[in-house]
């Protein structure tokens, strides 16, 4: 059933129920209301006539003929200007008098009228008074008798009335019936109209995510409502420049895998041809490891767009840190050094624990390292536990990250080097994240083009070395630029410590 077609029948059965059940509730009290006020009219006027001169016990004797009959008649005779009949009768159901006459009701003869009324008759002669239900009479009229008992003895006066309540009642009742079905009109005339401004524009979006699914992306989503459907529409246009990003990624990265391929391939040919014609077994030693060499360059670039591609889900456990640091510092050392540059590794002495992916945490060290010793010759690794959290800080001195794009040094295929993938800091920060922590470059004073040292590092530089070596050692020290490093370079990662 389409959204429209379940509007228009919520809308109506909304309606009538609202109208309809409404409408029969407030029939069904003012009905009620009316003939209790009915009942209560009857029990009045059988009263008052009975306390004005009936008197019971000389009626239960009256014979034909005698002049108190008349006296009786002439008084039932003046109740007619309210109610329909009267009647006074033996407790044996005898008529001993009506207002209709001698003709049409003679004294003595059974009051068959009275007859289907046992029930309210025995209530009357206990009570001293009773009503009967409506029912309907031979002019199609409804009607009701009421009974009043009078005194002690066996005389009953009965009268009988319209409901004249009834007809206003069915009038009230038709237009009940007809404004049900005016408001189950109504409703499907807002619910149409309803039902169209929301689905109009949820056709219009449906059509938008069959052009994205088409690959048609440049044509934006109109996002000028405010309500839920403007937000439907903003998440779709958010889904389609996400697409487009990355999209565009994609075709980034199909193109720096061919470039950078191409480049090492390239040297291994070089260096196989040139192997394979020197007749010198020393230079074709030399050319074989400069194909190692850029072999070892392939599948780390290889690595890299596999890592960054399809990451392997984190197996956090509860670990010393200060292992994954190492083995990354030992791997990184032997690269930096070969650059003719320096690792200075600064862990503390006692056991610093995370929860975290340990191969996770290695592979974050080395691209930090890695990425570090190729901008400068010193680099520095340190570990400081500070406000319940790890902080590992990785710095160098080199000129710092241009400052065009340190705003998005972690995004993919973004670097500063005329070599490289530019995928190492992405990797950096999807692990760090995948793991619960964080990443940042930390803004240092700075220098020519670069970032440089700044108030972290001047509160390092203003510190005593006595403090300084105590913090180390308990583990605590703030996450301060090393001094002897200079003006480069400086990313932290922040996890959460877990205790003792």
């Amino acid at each position: 059933m389409s959204i429209r077609r379940q509007f228009i029948l919520v809308f109506v059965l909304f309606a009538l129920a609202l109208t309809a059940l409404g409408g029969w509730a407030a029939w069904a009290v003012t009905s009620r209301v009316l003939e209790n006020e009915l009942d209560e009219k009857l029990v009045l006027v059988g009263s008052a006539a009975a306390a004005v001169g009936l008197e019971g016990d000389l009626a239960v004797v009256l014979e034909p003929g005698d002049l108190g009959l008349d006296i009786y008649r002439q008084r039932l005779t003046d109740l007619s200007r309210y109610v329909a009949e009267a009647y006074i009768f033996r407790r044996d159901g005898t008529l001993v008098v009506s207002s209709e006459g001698v003709e049409q009701a003679p004294v003595g003869a059974p009051l068959r009228a009275i007859e289907p009324y046992t029930e309210e008759l025995g209530r009357a002669w206990s009570a001293g008074q009773a009503t009967t239900p409506l029912f309907q009479g031979l002019d199609e009229r409804h009607y009701k008798y009421g009974f009043v008992r009078l005194g002690e003895s066996d005389a009953m006066l009965a009268v009988l009335m319209p409901a004249d309540f009834l007809e206003p009642l069915a009038s009230f009742r038709r237009t009940v019936i007809y404004g049900s079905l005016g408001a189950a009109v109504i409703a499907v005339l807002l619910a149409v109209g309803l039902a169209t401004t929301i689905v109009k524009p949820l056709e219009s979006l449906s059509h938008v995510a069959l052009r994205i699914q088409r690959g048609r992306l440049d044509e934006a989503v109109e996002t000028t409502r405010g309500d839920e459907i403007g937000r439907l529409a903003r998440a779709m246009e958010r889904m389609r420049r996400g697409i487009l990003e990355r999209d565009e990624q994609l075709r980034l990265m199909l193109s720096q895998v061919a470039h950078e391929i191409r480049n090492p391939l390239g040297g291994v040919e070089l260096f196989a041809t040139a192997a394979a014609e020197s007749e010198d077994p020393a230079e074709r030693r030399r050319m074989l490891e400069r194909v190692r060499t850029e072999v070892s360059a392939l599948n780390r670039i290889i690595g890299d767009f596999l890592m960054f591609g399809r990451p392997r889900a984190p197996e956090p456990t509860r670990h010393d840190i200060r292992g994954p640091l190492r083995e990354a510092a030992d791997l990184a050392r032997k690269e930096i050094e070969a650059r003719n540059g320096h690792l200075e590794v600064d862990l503390p002495a006692s056991a610093v624990d995370v929860r975290a992916d340990p191969d996770h945490m290695k592979r974050v060290a080395l691209n930090l390292l890695r990425n570090a010793g190729q901008w400068g010759t010193r680099v520095a690794l340190g570990l400081v536990k500070r406000d319940g959290e790890v902080v590992i800080s990785v710095q160098d001195d080199g000129p710092g990250v241009p400052a065009e794009i340190r705003d998005r040094i972690f995004e993919p295929f973004v670097s500063g080097k005329e070599k490289g993938a530019g995928l190492g800091l992405a990797i950096v920060r999807s692990l760090v994240e995948a793991n619960g922590g964080r990443v940042e470059l930390v803004q240092r004073n700075s220098g020519a083009g670069g970032v440089g040292q700044g108030e972290d590092a001047g509160r390092a530089r203003a510190g005593s070395r006595n403090e300084a070596r105590r913090e180390a050692v308990s583990g605590n020290r703030r996450p301060e630029a090393n001094a002897n490093v200079g003006k480069g370079a400086e990313f932290r990662v922040y996890f959460k410590a877990v205790g003792e």
